[in-house]
């Protein structure tokens, strides 16, 4: 192994270690998807059922297993944990990393360390490689499958078919049907771009169809057959109306896509704009050349951008719309961007002043919320005073160096170098001066350990009038069911209840004729929890 090798590698393990794996542990699981994902691989690896996923002893059959596969692999070595539960999602952002690597030091050598680290450093890529869910392991398994479809179509060697057939299965697995649809939907859009419809007849390769097969099919099956509610509960509950209707009430404008997939291409937005663009306007510059056969590169940044356009333009459709859902698209802008830099590299341009400017802002901007974090998540505003000159002055010799340096005659050279400072300093601002106020505001890790300092035995516990995210944190941190009393779960012995204050009316009524004892009040999330004495009888 030569020098630049070990090199490549070295930088590689550094920026995934930090920008993946470190502080997983600073702040407990938040929201409502990652404690319930994490309490369902925790319940199936009780019970060693690796068929059906289960939350609180019953079958909840919203989503694929491989996360819960992966999350249960973490646990046993690991332990259960917050911190084991998000693994997964670091690991296969890694893979997903050094795939990009491997693709482009194996097809367009030169840049291959660029497009692993423009990967890594994506928004998007960063912040669910720290997310306990499924979505990152659908990205993961998508865009490795995306790279062996066109590393078989440009060497013509069948395993990497067989590979790409491989990952769209694994991404079944992830998340669903999404996987191959997304798949055959930019393979089809691709041949019509380039004209070449032979290519998608090429691609219904059979032992890669039965390989797909071999992978997914098991799992359903086997679901399918254990649970008689899966078909209509995953397929046409979590799938289709999920798709069709507003049944989980995630309605955004149809446009919503736009923004999403630019914030997750932070800090790269200005540059994946340009290379997305490039092709494009010489695609169609020559489209009317029906003789001529576009050359290889071209057809790869086109391919790229249907890639790109997919998975946007599809879930702009959908009735419910989550950012995660634009993730499996984010690979691409990495892939044109390092594209656009090799092919500029080998021409020796500079980088034009305004958008040099332009990415300098958008790269540094980050670093003024990341500083004030704090402030914006425990009082719902930016920094004043003290506090926010030292942001604005940080990002400010940020931007202006990153400006500089991209002007200068080693512009596009610096490229990587100088966006990456930003992204770094993002990231350790986030986990230095906000992962106790996200802890405290956002997460029920430190309210759990409140409940257990005051307990001799773990009592039931009941919310009314509390947020999902909550309810879901605190029955993962405490590994119990959570009733809740306003859908009529109100346990006949003791118990404890944990409610906003300003609930405290509806809970006198619903809990008349017993004993009511306010334990505490937790201020960062506006709880007071109570002791509620046993029915009398």
């Amino acid at each position: 192994m030569n020098l630049r090798a070990r090199t490549d590698i070295l930088l590689i393990a550094g920026f995934c270690a930090f920008l993946f794996f470190y502080g997983l542990w600073a702040f407990g699981l938040i929201g409502a998807d990652e404690p319930r994902y994490a309490q369902v691989a925790r319940e199936m690896l009780g019970r060693r059922d690796w068929i059906t996923p289960v939350l609180y002893a019953r079958p909840w059959l919203e989503k694929p297993p491989l996360y819960y596969w992966q999350a249960m692999l973490a646990y046993s070595v690991f332990g259960v944990s917050g911190t084991s539960a998000r693994v997964p999602s670091a690991m296969d952002a890694t893979l997903l990393v050094i795939a990009v690597y491997l693709f482009f030091r194996r097809f367009r050598c030169g840049v291959e360390i660029d497009a692993a680290l423009i990967t890594a450093s994506c928004a998007g890529i960063v912040g669910y490689a720290r997310a306990a869910s499924t979505d990152m392991p659908l990205a993961a398994a998508f865009g490795i499958g995306m790279l062996a479809w066109w590393a078989w179509r440009e060497s013509g060697k069948r395993i990497y078919l067989a590979l790409f057939y491989l990952s769209v299965a694994l991404g079944t697995l992830a998340k669903g049907p999404v996987a191959p649809f997304l798949a055959g939907a930019v393979i089809v859009l691709f041949a019509v771009v380039v004209r070449e419809p032979g290519v998608i007849r090429k691609t219904l390769w059979l032992p890669g169809i039965l390989l797909f097969l071999a992978v997914s099919l098991p799992w359903y099956i086997a679901v399918d057959v254990r649970n008689p509610e899966f078909f209509r509960e995953f397929i046409v509950e979590h799938n289709l109306a999920r798709f069709s209707t507003n049944l989980y009430h995630h309605s955004e404008p149809f446009w919503y896509y736009l923004p999403v997939t630019a914030l997750a291409l932070v800090p790269w937005l200005v540059f994946a704009i340009a290379a997305f663009a490039a092709p494009v306007r010489k695609w169609w510059a020559e489209r009317k050349n029906a003789s001529d056969k576009l050359d290889l590169e071209l057809q790869l940044n086109l391919f790229a951008c249907c890639w790109l356009i997919v998975p946007a333009v599809f879930f702009s459709f959908s009735q419910s719309k989550l950012p995660g859902y634009i993730l499996p698209a984010i690979p691409a802008g990495a892939v044109l961007l390092a594209e656009y830099l090799r092919q500029r590299l080998g021409r020796e341009e500079s980088v034009p002043k305004w958008i040099a400017v332009v990415h300098a802002i958008v790269a540094a901007a980050p670093i003024f919320p990341a500083l004030g974090i704090a402030y914006l998540i425990d009082r719902h505003h930016a920094p004043s005073g003290e506090p926010r000159l030292i942001a604005v002055a940080v990002a400010v010799v940020v931007c202006v160096g990153i400006a500089l340096t991209l002007i200068s005659h080693v512009g596009f050279r610096m490229l990587r170098f100088v966006t990456l400072v930003p992204v770094v300093l993002v990231v350790a601002f986030i986990l230095r001066f906000g992962s106790r106020t996200i802890d405290l505001k956002m997460s029920a890790r430190p309210f759990a350990a409140e409940l257990a300092a005051i307990e001799t035995n773990s009592l039931p516990i009941a919310v009314c009038g509390t947020s999902r995210e909550l309810e879901y944190g605190l029955a993962f941190y405490r590994n119990q069911n959570v009733l809740r009393y306003e859908l009529g779960e109100i346990p006949a012995g003791e118990h404890l209840l944990v409610t906003p204050p300003a609930w405290k009316k509806n809970v006198d009524e619903l809990t008349a004729g017993r004993r009511l004892t306010l334990l505490g009040y937790f201020p960062p999330q506006n709880v007071d929890y109570y002791f509620v004495a046993p029915e009398r009888r």
